[in-house]
């Protein structure tokens, strides 16, 4: 049987584009989750799922993971199972050997391209830091909105009652009312 498995990670990305490319497998497990966290519901759920014999198809290596430990675990837990892995994009197929190396290959180089992507990030938000700009989502409130919500939330108004009045998360409210009214971006 052949079991497909598609990932998008943000509200920006559709799945559809990769549901049509495992169009010819007959069952398939899709999820909106970071790829860098391990668990995960769907993608648990298809590896139990998956049998001897069975083989496991995605369209790219980093829908199954982020790191080169966690797609060795997988790998390792088909190869356990008996299952074949194919990945549509890098043409791997782990039946063969060749195809076995040229997955654990593009592993390393996927995660080493993940690694570089976040250094060259956080070195330009230190830099847009040091230069005097914003970083971050703009605030939802403005600072006279933010200096109410302080007043009412040190009158011991409750936090759910602030978060519907403000349209804004619980969690905002309290960073908000811990810091005084800060805007959230630095």
């Amino acid at each position: 049987m052949r079991v497909g498995y598609a990932r998008v990670s943000t509200r920006d990305q559709h799945i559809e584009a990769q549901l049509g490319r495992l169009g010819d497998c007959e069952r398939l497990f899709f999820e909106k989750e970071s790829g860098g966290t391990t668990a995960r519901a769907q993608l648990d759920a298809c590896l139990t799922f998956v049998r001897e014999g069975d083989t496991l198809v995605t369209t790219r290596l980093d829908r199954l993971a982020r790191s080169v430990a966690h797609l060795c675990s997988i790998a390792e837990t088909l190869e356990h199972k008996g299952v074949a892995l194919v990945v549509l994009d890098q043409a791997i197929d782990t039946t063969s050997p060749t195809g076995k190396l040229l997955f654990h290959l593009l592993a390393a180089i996927a995660e080493f391209e993940l690694s570089i992507r976040k250094e060259q990030q956080r070195a330009g938000i230190a830099h847009a830091r040091a230069t005097g700009k914003s970083t971050g989502r703009p605030c939802r409130l403005n600072q006279e909105e933010r200096a109410e919500l302080c007043a009412l939330a040190a009158a011991g108004t409750p936090t759910p009652a602030l978060a519907r009045r403000y349209r804004i998360a619980p969690r905002t409210v309290r960073r908000y009312a811990a810091a005084g009214q800060p805007c959230g971006r630095t």
